[in-house]
């Protein structure tokens, strides 16, 4: 039977390896917790992340715009 042990200053709980496979869970898979019903769901979710080019300009203000900067002339092998 699983129980809840201390991992570093927070909770671990093992997850049985037959319950893995069945749940197709693997080593780094990302989970979401939630309360259900008094209990503990733990639920799979999608880790990757969906970048829109025009979310991300939105960001830009005059406050963070700046122009280009020098960094000098090569200083080894590099080919400009």
């Amino acid at each position: 039977m699983p129980e809840i042990k201390k991992w570093g200053n927070s909770l671990g709980i093992r997850i049985p390896s037959h319950l893995a496979e069945e749940l197709g869970l693997l080593e780094n898979t990302a989970v979401e917790f939630s309360i259900s019903d008094g209990g503990l769901l733990v639920k799979r979710t999608n880790r990757k992340r969906k970048y829109l080019l025009c979310k991300m300009l939105e960001g830009i203000t005059e406050r963070n715009l700046h122009g280009e900067i020098d960094t000098g002339e090569p200083q080894g092998a590099e080919i400009w």
